[in-house]
């Protein structure tokens, strides 16, 4: 006991004894730590008279304060001579005290805080006030105060030894109380490391003893507690008594306590000097003071995540190989020789060769049986090419305004089976100086979308195309006969350029052919592993030297012929078969992919009949014609000295060239003449073998080691030849070209002479930039190569080509992989096309179907895994293709040393057909790396008047407002009631015809003119209630030329409140002129407005009830498309008040879309139950209030929400009495129906209450779907009737108001569950339901007609896969103008609503909606029958959480509160510099208020990984709810900060 700090040397030896004997049966849990204080109190207590108060008053306090309700550690004695209990951290427990007490216990939170104690056990902290209302502590006897027995955790050692100096200490000072006093004000200013666990009873009282101080003192400078939970208590009726009652923790609560009894409290002052009288806001600003002093650890030192203990982060091997050589000097390529005779641009040669070898053959096109079709001659090609220049320049447009110009983009959809008039149109375009776009023929509108070639034409601006007639017929078409808008196209005109169609040009026009400069000559696409598609520019310089190039390199000569076996719109068969071809007058045989597929020999056929000097193919072409060689005994390939294999860089390519040449050299093929080389859609040729001299060795072969590769590094395999790699050079660098091994990750590093990097070329022949993308320009061709210093090696930019490889003996360039087919696994690297290899390796004829195997790789914890995905043959039997996964498995585990994640089959054709060659990149479309996209279908124009007749619809050619509209319908249909307005028993108190609306429009305008004085464009207020007054005022000032803004208008018993509101409003807006009622107005010149706001000042007040029955003049003023109609001024959830700018054409098409969306037509009847004044009030959601019934001319039936409070079953008796199919309401409806009427269906239906009318029931938000809610409503009222597919929800933001619409001819809303893991990484993994860790979300409903989403990254502003989560940026012809502010915050408005992507469609605008979501594609079908796009609705941007690292989103974390306990009827979170603050309200009793502070902070830690800095529990209706049922976090944040919350308790958890 000598350890305790206590001299025992006076006490007799059998009272130590016994001291002993208590220690042991504590230690063994035979006997309570109550017990053992009595016992020990008592044995000690004749020799210590003097310290005996002292003592017990230090062990009330120090128990209370270690049974804090979330303390989770062992009750201590404090006494400074009771032996405490000697076990250690892995004794015995403590029986428990019963189920009460371990409601405040959570393992996780034991064990995350005290790691973090114990590692941050030398961070010093001061502490706050805790405590808001004021409230004593009650010193009582320690028979009354000791807590129960509760079961709690073993202290470890070093706490009781940290106790035990604290006791000795102690022990030695208490003759001088004031000593200690003194010692404590300092160590509280110092903010001591012990004062972070003080007592959870801290008051404000003011006389002060110096027992009581000692034992706050001592209670506030424990040393070793846990992560306790600060706990304040008061009751609102209690607040002005100076005794109010005790609030003790649950576990040292005290029953029957006398209230008379002495109480203690703290010092006067906290340590920052702050009065102990203060209000909760200088506490809270004390705590904000401390977290910054000293500086707060990351929260993630204090929380450990249980996955990390799953995955250990693998340490570096030391044997890992590294690269020793040094660094590589730049390869230089050999000259690039000037020829006198070359032309000085492309067209030059072709007209050259059309004018002196007109017969001569250019191009020759082969059927589907593989004879040759049609022969092209250079004369024609040239005359063609010239009628088609002609024609673009002067005849698609008039002479003032051409549809093209020098310079546009153009793009070319021929397919590959008509090479001839590719070349035709290609040379056209050169000619006519516009740069051709060659894409794909997009088969339907899903597979155009699923290429991604939108991305591109939209990159490049495209908006005319060139085709055929014969592929024009066989593009997918509208039920009209139109082309069918394809899925992600900009609008696109049509041109046919066959011969019949073109103008021949007159005598005196001659085309201009310039010397080749740095313009772009034409544009080739790229796709990326992600699936994205972008196009790379040629400029006309880079297009000569390119094929004087390939001339030098490939020894090129006049006459001579080639067989092209690869697509001539792109690569290798565009530069060779189209382009240097033309230059060189060679004569072209194209052999099409259809052909191959039908006859695999035709090109080895062509070869032997024309005699060809070159053939250019691919590794599958040699493949096939190995395969099908049986069937020809008679070729003869003598004749080829080069065949160029594109594709040569590919692993396989080894043993695929070494295949055919076994076969093929007794037919005449010679071993020198097999050409590989490496190409980029960047670089153009990287590198060509050339032919060698007959009989010379072929160069050598690098055998590799796989796992150096993996590494890095060049390591020659000598011992296991299964894991070595084979490959082949392929050859030099191209003509006038330098080359650069640097870096593929990082800085571009020069490479060592034995390390792996990524190929750079600077060479005039390569491309110029990504068009319309310069900021992936910058990254891809202007690098600069740096020394092992980071020193920048001269100033010349090189252009990374995507290549892996290195150099070899000299200077032959070996490619080893590309970089977008990099796979990192556990620090290693693989490449894609070396997996493909094995697998392909593996008897892969029985099983894969024609090779197509897709590569890719999934996050799985932290790291990557790979996942292969094979088309099996339809063939193939079970037993085979389960053999061949087996054999697949083992051999990459032993060639890679690499495990496979999944290894799938899959039936032909299932896998995506992709735009390039990469496997990954097929995997990643695979995997949902799809552009995340989606449009609704498309926004036509009724022009007939006999179907505008039939459809009962304004004609929109003829007007094309809203004004007009009404006036329209006036005179049509001038007894059509188009609105009805119901009050709270059902009765329909006010009626609109459109003859009536129109006459009450026109009073309002002449008193406007008469009485206010106004010039157009001058803003005007609308204060009405909800009903017809409002829209004939709103339609009044349309009339007359000025621009409403309806306003919310002030509640009579709160002016305080609601008055200022109105007056900001006013005040933005510059207001000229007032509307409003009689008995408003008089209330805005009352004596009680004017105790809020200046009266005097108001602007003009017109009230419109007594307006005069004479006929007013004709004052209508007709607008124009970009004159605004109204602004729409309201407090976002963030608490910014903005007004935003809505134009006439805005609003007119935002009502046709609504009306196609929801085939709205006069004889229709929507019932409208939403309050008039949100946002969205004039949009899909309160548009039939306003807009859409005079656009539409349908029946709007109003229901007023404050009626709905006052008889609960209005709204759904309005549905039944009228048979309504279509209805709107808001979520705060739906609730208010769900908890008043869900136990009254029985009655209802007894009353013949019947909903199977109902056909959509919309509820309209700003929000993510509240699934719950919906869900409930359904099942409710399915008795009545109620389809549970009626319910769903729309979507709109303050830039557009009307984005998503369930209406009725798409499918039904999908709902899908994601991993909420993933979803705080911005990431979306969809997962089964039920799953741990999931969240269901439901689809916002259908995008309207006229309206592109697409997800963005909002910081870089660059579009995202539909696998991540990123901000909705919407593009819509009804978007909002731009925000309305006084101060012109010109920036403000370009960010939010007419900004554009960082790459993608950089000339497209787009408005920010400031919300976060994602796109998935769905196995339903749309109204066009392709598959659904649905877009889902996370989260505001603002309001979402950043905490670790991590995003939350506040409804997560709220949901899982409001389910901790039947007593939290609502809550809300937000954070506080970095600590999150739960304000909860209590349904319940106040006794209840503690026990739900543990409950909150367990369920947050345990589903959510967060540790809750603060609890708040408050009254009900504390937080704030505007009228669409959304929490106002950041004015609930501003109120708590202020402290004007009045809460009922306050916990800090430190």
């Amino acid at each position: 006991m000598a350890d305790r700090g206590v001299d025992f040397s006076g006490i007799p030896k059998e009272v130590r004894d016994h001291l002993a004997e208590l220690e042991l049966e504590l230690s063994e849990g035979d006997i309570t730590q109550k017990g053992y204080e009595k016992k020990r109190a008592k044995l000690l207590g004749p020799f210590l008279p003097q310290i005996t108060s002292v003592v017990l008053a230090l062990s009330d306090i120090q128990q209370q304060a270690s049974s804090g309700p979330t303390s989770g550690e062992a009750s201590r004695d404090c006494s400074p001579e009771a032996p405490g209990p000697s076990s250690s951290s892995g004794g015995r427990r403590n029986r428990s005290g019963g189920a009460r007490d371990d409601r405040y216990r959570s393992d996780i939170h034991t064990e995350a805080v005290q790691a973090a104690l114990a590692k941050h056990k030398e961070e010093k902290m001061a502490l706050p006030m805790p405590t808001k209302r004021r409230s004593a502590f009650v010193q009582s006897p320690v028979e009354n105060c000791t807590p129960p027995d509760t079961s709690s955790a073993s202290e470890d050692e070093g706490s009781l030894r940290r106790q035990a100096a604290l006791s000795a200490v102690l022990a030695q000072s208490l003759q001088s109380p004031d000593y200690w006093i003194n010692r404590s004000v300092q160590s509280s200013s110092t903010s001591s490391s012990t004062s972070s666990s003080t007592s959870s009873t801290l008051s404000h009282g003011e006389n002060k003893t110096p027992t009581s101080a000692l034992a706050d003192i001592l209670a506030s400078t424990r040393i070793g507690a846990t992560h306790t939970l600060y706990v304040t208590s008061s009751t609102p009726e209690r607040r002005s008594r100076v005794d109010s009652r005790v609030d003790l923790p649950p576990n040292a609560m005290p029953r029957g306590m006398p209230r008379g009894q002495s109480r203690t409290s703290m010092l006067d002052t906290t340590a920052d000097g702050v009065p102990v009288n203060s209000r909760v806001s200088t506490k809270i600003q004390q705590l904000l003071n401390t977290l910054k002093r000293p500086k707060r650890p990351p929260l993630s030192d204090f929380f450990l995540d249980d996955s990390e203990e799953i995955v250990e982060v693998p340490q570096p091997d030391p044997n890992t190989p590294r690269p020793e050589g040094r660094q590589i000097i730049p390869v230089k390529g050999e000259p690039l020789g000037v020829v006198s005779n070359w032309p000085p641009a492309l067209q030059a040669a072709l007209a050259r060769w059309g004018a002196s070898q007109a017969k001569s053959p250019a191009l020759t096109t082969l059927d589907v049986t593989g004879k040759p079709l049609y022969t092209l001659t250079y004369g024609k090609l040239w005359s063609r090419s010239l009628k088609l220049a002609y024609t673009l320049l002067n005849k698609l447009g008039t002479k003032n305004e051409p549809v093209l110009r020098p310079g546009d983009r153009v793009a070319l959809v021929y397919p590959n089976t008509d090479p001839a008039m590719f070349w035709v149109a290609f040379y056209g375009c050169l000619l006519a100086e516009v740069i051709p776009v060659p894409i794909e023929v997009p088969l339907s509108r899903q597979d155009a979308g699923s290429l991604q070639i939108g991305f591109l034409l939209g990159s490049c601006g495209v908006g005319l195309a060139l085709t055929s007639e014969i592929c024009l017929k066989g593009l997918p078409k509208t039920p009209q006969g139109e082309i069918m808008q394809f899925k992600g196209w900009p609008r696109m005109k049509w041109v046919v350029t066959d011969t019949k169609y073109l103008t021949k040009p007159s005598k005196d026009w001659q085309p201009h052919i310039p010397t080749a400069n740095t313009d772009t000559a034409y544009i080739e696409y790229k796709a990326s592993k992600e699936g994205t598609v972008m196009g790379v520019a040629v400029s006309k310089i880079a297009l000569l030297t390119h094929c004087q190039a390939l001339t030098q390199a490939c020894n090129y000569c006049e006459g001579e012929t080639l067989v092209n076996v690869l697509d001539c719109k792109k690569d290798m068969g565009l530069w060779h078969g189209v382009l240097t071809s033309v230059m060189n007058r060679i004569h072209t045989i194209t052999v099409p992919y259809a052909v191959m597929k039908a006859c695999p020999m035709s090109w080895v056929q062509r070869v032997h009949i024309h005699k060809a000097r070159v053939a250019v193919v691919k590794c599958r072409d040699l493949h096939w014609a190995m395969m099908a060689h049986r069937d020809q005994r008679d070729t003869n390939l003598s004749s080829i000295r080069m065949l160029i294999v594109a594709d040569g860089a590919n692993p396989w390519s080894v043993s695929s060239c070494d295949a055919f040449l076994n076969v093929f050299q007794s037919h005449g093929l010679k071993p020198e003449v097999i050409c590989p080389c490496a190409s980029s859609p960047e670089a153009l040729t990287v590198a060509i073998r050339r032919p060698g001299a007959r009989g010379t060795a072929l160069p050598a072969r690098a055998i590799l080691s796989m796992g150096g590769l993996s590494h890095g590094v060049i390591r020659v395999n000598t011992e296991d030849k299964n894991s070595a790699l084979t490959v082949q050079d392929v050859g030099h660098v191209m003509p006038g070209a330098l080359m650069c091994i640097v870096k593929p990750d990082g800085p571009p590093q020069l490479c060592k002479t034995d390390e792996i990097g990524e190929i750079v070329l600077n060479s005039r022949a390569g491309g110029t930039m990504y068009y319309g993308l310069p900021g992936v320009t910058k990254n891809t061709f202007e690098v600069i190569p740096v020394n092992q210093a980071g020193a920048p090696m001269g100033d010349i930019p090189f252009t990374r080509t995507g290549l892996l490889g290195f150099v070899g003996p000299g200077s032959l360039v070996f490619v080893v992989g590309k970089n977008e087919g990099l796979l990192t696994v556990s620090g290693r690297r693989h490449n894609a096309d070396d997996l493909v290899a094995t697998a392909l390796a593996v008897e892969p004829v029985k099983t894969v179907y024609r090779g197509r195997i897709a590569v890719f790789s999934v996050t799985v914890f932290y790291d990557e895994r790979i996942v292969i995905v094979a088309e099996q043959r339809p063939d193939a039997s079970e037993e085979d293709s389960f053999q061949w996964m087996s054999r697949v498995l083992q051999a990459i585990d032993g060639i890679h040393q690499v495990g496979l994640y999944c290894l799938a089959l899959v039936p032909a054709n299932m896998l995506p057909f992709g735009v390039g060659p990469a496997s990954i990149m097929v995997g990643n479309l695979v995997a949902g790396n799809r552009m995340a996209q989606a449009a609704g279908r498309e926004l036509g124009v009724v022009e007939e008047e006999g179907l505008v007749r039939k459809l009962c619809m304004w004609p929109t050619m003829m007007h094309q407002f809203l004004s007009e509209a009404l006036q329209w319908r006036a005179q049509s249909d001038p007894d059509h009631v188009l609105y009805v307005l119901l009050n709270a028993k059902g009765a329909a108190v006010c009626t609109a015809t459109c003859l009536q609306l129109h006459k009450r429009a026109e009073k309002i305008t002449s008193a406007l003119m008469e009485r206010g004085g106004l010039n157009t464009g001058d803003n005007v207020v609308l204060l009405y209630p909800p009903g017809i007054d409002l829209i004939a005022a709103f339609y009044g000032c349309l009339y007359a030329g000025v621009i409403p803004v309806t306003v919310r208008p002030p509640h009579p018993q709160n002016l305080a409140a609601t008055l200022p509101t109105v007056r900001m409003i006013m005040d933005v807006s510059k207001a000229a002129c007032i509307l409003t009622t009689q008995p408003l107005m008089r209330i805005l010149r009352s004596r009680e407005a004017a105790a809020s706001v200046n009266v005097k000042t108001w602007p003009t007040i017109i009230d419109t009830d007594d307006l005069p029955r004479r006929r007013p003049p004709q004052l209508y003023k007709p607008p124009t498309a970009e004159m605004l109609a109204y602004l729409d001024f309201s407090v976002s959830t963030t608490g910014m008040l903005t007004g935003v700018k809505m134009s006439h054409s805005a609003i007119s098409t935002l009502c046709r879309s609504i009306k196609l969306q929801c085939e709205l037509y006069s004889s229709r009847q929507i019932a409208i139950c939403l309050d008039p004044y949100c946002e969205t009030r004039l949009g899909c959601h309160e548009s039939s209030n306003i807009v859409c019934s005079v656009y539409s001319g349908h029946q709007s039936i109003l229901i007023p929400p404050m009626e709905l409070e006052l008889s609960l079953p209005l709204w759904l008796s309005t549905l039944s009495q009228y048979k309504i199919r279509d209805t709107f309401c808001s979520y705060s409806v739906m609730e208010l129906c769900t908890k008043g009427l869900g136990t009254q269906t029985d009655s209802l239906k007894a009353r013949g209450m019947n909903l199977s009318c109902v056909r959509s029931c919309v509820v309209i938000a700003e929000e993510r779907p509240r699934l719950a809610l919906t869900q409930s409503f359904s099942k409710l009222f399915k008795d009545l009737g109620l389809s549970p597919r009626a319910v769903s929800t729309a979507f709109g933001s303050r830039v557009n108001l009307a984005i998503c619409l369930q209406g009725t001819a798409g499918p039904d809303p999908s709902t899908v569950y994601v991993d909420m893991k993933s979803l705080r990484h911005d990431r979306v993994r969809l997962v089964e339901r039920g799953a741990p860790q999931s969240l269901p979300l439901m689809e916002s409903g259908t995008i309207l007609p006229g309206v592109r989403v697409i997800i963005v990254n909002p910081e870089t502003r660059g579009p995202l896969g539909d696998s991540h989560l990123g901000e909705i940026w919407v593009q819509s012809p009804h978007s909002s103008s731009g925000y309305y502010t006084i101060y012109g915050e010109e920036s403000l408005q370009a960010d939010h609503f007419n900004t554009r992507l960082s790459f993608g469609e950089p000339h497209t605008l787009w408005a920010r909606t400031g919300y976060l979501g994602f796109v998935k594609r769905t196995e339903l079908l749309g109204s066009t029958g392709d598959r659904h796009d649905a877009l889902f609705v996370v989260g505001q941007l603002d309001e979402t959480l950043e905490l670790r690292g991590l995003r939350y989103h506040p409804i997560d974390i709220e949901t899982s509160v409001s389910r901790a306990h039947r007593s939290i009827a609502e809550s809300a979170v937000f954070t506080w510099t970095n600590l999150l603050v739960v304000v909860a309200e209590l349904a319940g009793s106040e006794q209840e208020a503690l026990d739900l502070v543990p409950l909150v902070t367990n369920v947050v830690l345990e589903e959510h990984h967060l540790i809750v800095g603060v609890v708040v529990i408050v009254d009900p209706g504390v937080i704030p709810i505007n009228s669409r049922g959304e929490k106002q976090r950041m004015h609930l944040r501003d109120s708590f900060l202020a402290d004007q919350l009045d809460p009922i308790y306050v916990a800090y958890n430190m």
